[in-house]
């Protein structure tokens, strides 16, 4: 007879035994027992970008609460530092916990109520992102349309905002989809002139391109922090001005969505006035540092600073990329979103092909299009950390080599 005593059973027989009297009936997964693996790549497509040591040292601190005194003085600096990169002096300036489509849904959301007429300008993904978040909460949505790369005159925008009478305007500044950098001057004064807010999304260009929230206008301004700004996806930073809350803060009903509801996240972040933030929701703690250190980069570099360089270097990388036979997407110089540079697909090529072969023997990430650009373009991205003439030749090196080995079909 086996007597079931330590003096008698070894330890791997005991585990078996304790095994087989645990209620866990689904076992711990084999892949989670190996050490995490991630490789080292260059990221040279649309984002995210690498991120700089510095800022990645800073995601690394120790976890504090997300309530305590300590987080709200972080808070704070990064209100201050989204003030500066958006070039405006609204109080109501914030963070949102989440990529730059948390901070497109809590724009829309706050200042739009079901039945309410809404304009979105499209010419690449994000307003046909935008257009379907407004359609999805009520709004009656209206759609100036170009093809890829296309940009709205100051007169097609005032006569779609006459006939169609918006409470917001939708528009993006850096159309990474196409590489465009849309005009801005002039936008804002004709949506005041019509009481229309006038929303811009710079999650691509912010950063890389010159923007000016208080000076041309925009009433809601919003960007992600994995492209120029040289942090990790997760956290989107979001402005609105004092139009703005007059409208979202006078609203009949409450906004579709209690985690973006801007009554609550106004005093989470100490925008509000009131002597006391309440809990709402539990901040990316990590990721508010790196956003904080991200901010204070581009403090000590300084935007004219950060806006040359990423025109310097995306010249150069243009005029390497016409020195291999490639067509530029953007025939205009100055529409050309100096953070992702669009090429047309090489006659003849397989972008596919070509994507998976520079991955394979470079390291090097780099994409086609997205949304209505697929199948129209490739894109390269050096923003950021990644802004350097270096990368652009590394670049350069990998598509020539791409063009030599990929096969080209006749014609």
């Amino acid at each position: 007879m086996l007597l079931l005593n330590d003096r008698y059973l070894n330890a791997p027989v005991l585990q078996r035994l304790d095994r087989s009297m645990s209620s866990v009936t689904v076992p711990p997964p084999a892949c989670l027992l190996r050490p995490l693996e991630a490789p080292l790549r260059y990221l040279f497509g649309p984002g995210p970008s690498n991120v700089p040591p510095r800022v990645l040292a800073a995601g690394g601190r120790p976890i504090i609460g997300h309530l305590h005194p300590e987080m709200y003085g972080i808070m704070n600096d990064i209100k201050k530092g989204i003030q500066y990169a958006f070039q405006t002096e609204n109080k109501m300036t914030i963070s949102m916990s989440g990529s730059g489509h948390a901070a497109m849904e809590c724009a829309v959301f706050n200042a739009v109520e079901p039945g309410e007429s809404v304009l979105v300008a499209v010419n690449g993904i994000w307003g046909e992102r935008v257009a379907e978040i407004a359609e999805r909460m009520g709004a009656n949505v209206h759609k100036m349309v170009k093809a890829p790369g296309g940009y709205f005159t100051n007169k097609e925008i005032e006569q779609a905002v006459e006939k169609h009478k918006p409470v917001l305007f939708f528009l993006t500044h850096g159309e990474s989809s196409a590489g465009l950098c849309h005009p801005m001057d002039g936008i804002g004064d004709i949506c005041r002139k019509h009481n229309c807010l006038f929303l811009v999304d710079t999650v691509a260009s912010l950063g890389a391109a010159p923007i000016y929230m208080d000076k041309q206008s925009i009433d809601i301004l919003y960007t992600g922090s994995q492209k120029a700004l040289n942090a990790p996806p997760g956290t989107a930073p979001i402005s609105f001005n004092e139009r703005a809350c007059q409208k979202m803060f006078n609203r009949k009903t409450k906004p579709v969505s209690y985690l973006f509801d801007m009554t609550h996240l106004s005093n989470y972040w100490g925008c509000d006035g009131k002597p006391a933030r309440a809990y709402h929701h539990t901040g990316p703690v990590s990721g508010f540092f790196a956003l904080r250190e991200s901010l204070a980069i581009l403090a000590e570099t300084g935007l004219e600073e950060s806006w040359r360089k990423h025109k310097e270097v995306s010249g150069y990388l243009q005029r390497g990329l016409e020195d291999l036979g490639l067509k530029l997407f953007i025939p205009e110089r100055d529409l050309r979103l100096p953070s992702v540079t669009t090429i047309a697909i090489p006659e003849g090529y397989d972008w596919r092909e070509m994507l998976v072969y520079i991955m394979k023997n470079h390291q090097m990430e780099m994409t086609g299009g997205l949304g209505p650009s697929i199948g129209m373009v490739m894109r390269i991205g050096l923003m950021g950390y990644n802004c350097e003439k270096t990368n652009a030749d590394m670049a350069l090196q990998a598509l020539a080599d791409a063009l030599k080995n990929c096969k080209k079909t006749r014609g």
